[in-house]
C-alpha cells in the first residue's frame, strides 16, 4: 500500500509538472486566441512593435549615413562597433554554453514556483471547487474506512429530505473518486478547463455560474428520473465542461500531456476512453454529462437559456458587501487580460 501511494505520487509529480510547463506556455495564448475569435477581448497588434523596430533601425542608419562626418570618422566607429559586437558575441556564447542550473525548469523549486503561480491565477470558484474536493478527498483518505469519499457528502435523498442534510446534493459535486491516478488526472482536467471557462467569462461570471448550475441540476434530476445511482459526480461535472470547453473551442489543436495531439471537439471522447481504461466499465454517467453539456450549448447558442435578470442586476448594481467582494475578486482575474 505503502509503495502503491508512494510511485502514485511520483507519477503525479511528473505529470503536473509536464502540464504546468504546457500550460504556462500555452494558456493565455489559447485564451486570447478565443476571445479574438469571439470578439470579446483585443489582442495586442504586433504591428506597433514592428513599426518601432523598424523606426528604430531607420534612426540608426539615419546617424551613420546622414552626415557631415568624413569617411574615416565613419570606418573607426565601424571598427569600433565591431570589436563591441564580438565582446558581445563572445560573452553571449559563454552565457550559452555555461553549467549553471540554478534556474532551470526541472528544479524541484521551479516547478513548485510554476504551481503556486497558476494556483494564484486560477479564478476564485474554480479554486474553491478544487480546494474543497481535496479537502474531502484527504479526509476520506485517511479515515478507517480508507480511501473512500465521506459518506455524510454522498447524494442520498432519504438523508437530504428525512434529516434535512441540504449539503448532500452539492458536497457531491466534490466527489471525483477515490485518491489515485485517476483522480489526479480528472482534478488536472477540472483545473485546465474550468478555470478557462471561468476565465473567458471573467466580465460576466454569472452565466458561468448559471451554466455550472444548470449542469449540476440536470444531472442530479436526470439520474434520479433514470435510476441511475450517481457514483461520483464530480467527474461527470468535469465531463460536462470539458464538452462545453470543446464546443467553445472548435478547430483548435489540444495538445494531450505532451504525448499527442487531438481536435478540441474529439476531447471529451478520449475523456470517456480514460474512465472507461480506469474504471473498466462503460461510462454511462460520463455520456449523459456529454449529453447535458450539448442541451446546455444549444439551448445557450439559439438564446433559449439566459442568465436569471435578478442575478445579472444583483451583480452589478448592488452595493452590498458580497458582491463588492465577488467583484473585487473577479477584478484580479480582469487584470490579466487588461493591455500593458
Amino acid at each position: 500500500m505503502m509503495f502503491f501511494s508512494l510511485s502514485t505520487i511520483f507519477f503525479v509529480a511528473i505529470i503536473l509538472h509536464v502540464q504546468i510547463v504546457y500550460i504556462s506556455s500555452n494558456s493565455y495564448t489559447t485564451l486570447l486566441s478565443c476571445n479574438n475569435k469571439n470578439s470579446v477581448y483585443n489582442i495586442p497588434s504586433s504591428s506597433s512593435s514592428i513599426k518601432s523596430t523598424s523606426a528604430s533601425f531607420t534612426s540608426l542608419f539615419s546617424i551613420r549615413a546622414g552626415g557631415e562626418e568624413d569617411d574615416s570618422d565613419y570606418d573607426l566607429d565601424f571598427s569600433e562597433d565591431e570589436d563591441d559586437d564580438e565582446d558581445e558575441d563572445g560573452s553571449d556564447l559563454d552565457d550559452l554554453f555555461s553549467m549553471d542550473t540554478t534556474d532551470t525548469d526541472f528544479t524541484e523549486e521551479s516547478t513548485m514556483d510554476r504551481m503556486l503561480v497558476h494556483w494564484s491565477k486560477t479564478p476564485p470558484l474554480t479554486k474553491a471547487y478544487i480546494s474543497s474536493s481535496m479537502l474531502l478527498t484527504a479526509l476520506g483518505y485517511m479515515s478507517k474506512s480508507g480511501n473512500e469519499f465521506p459518506k455524510y457528502c454522498t447524494l442520498d435523498w432519504k438523508s437530504t429530505i428525512n434529516k434535512v442534510q441540504l449539503w448532500r446534493p452539492i458536497t457531491a459535486f466534490l466527489n471525483f473518486g477515490p485518491f489515485g491516478l485517476g483522480y489526479i488526472m480528472t482534478l488536472q482536467f477540472v483545473w485546465t478547463y474550468m478555470s478557462t471557462l471561468e476565465r473567458l467569462n471573467h466580465k460576466n461570471p454569472y452565466d458561468f455560474w448559471f451554466m455550472i448550475v444548470f449542469g449540476c441540476t440536470s444531472m442530479v434530476i436526470g439520474y434520479s428520473v433514470l435510476k441511475l445511482p450517481p457514483s461520483f459526480l464530480g467527474h461527470n461535472l468535469s465531463t460536462f465542461l470539458v464538452y462545453v470547453w470543446s464546443r467553445y473551442h472548435e478547430g483548435f489543436e489540444v495538445n494531450v500531456m505532451e504525448l499527442f495531439n487531438t481536435r478540441a471537439e474529439l476531447l471529451p471522447w478520449f475523456f470517456l476512453a480514460q474512465t472507461a481504461l480506469f474504471e473498466g466499465q462503460l461510462p454511462t454517467l460520463d455520456l449523459l454529462g456529454i449529453a447535458f453539456g450539448h442541451i446546455y450549448h444549444h439551448l445557450k447558442t439559439v438564446g433559449v437559456l439566459k442568465t436569471p435578470r435578478f442575478i445579472v442586476h444583483w451583480y452589478h448594481n448592488s452595493d452590498g458587501a458580497v458582491p463588492t467582494f465577488v467583484m473585487g475578486l473577479y477584478k484580479e482575474v480582469s487584470s490579466d487580460f487588461e493591455m500593458q
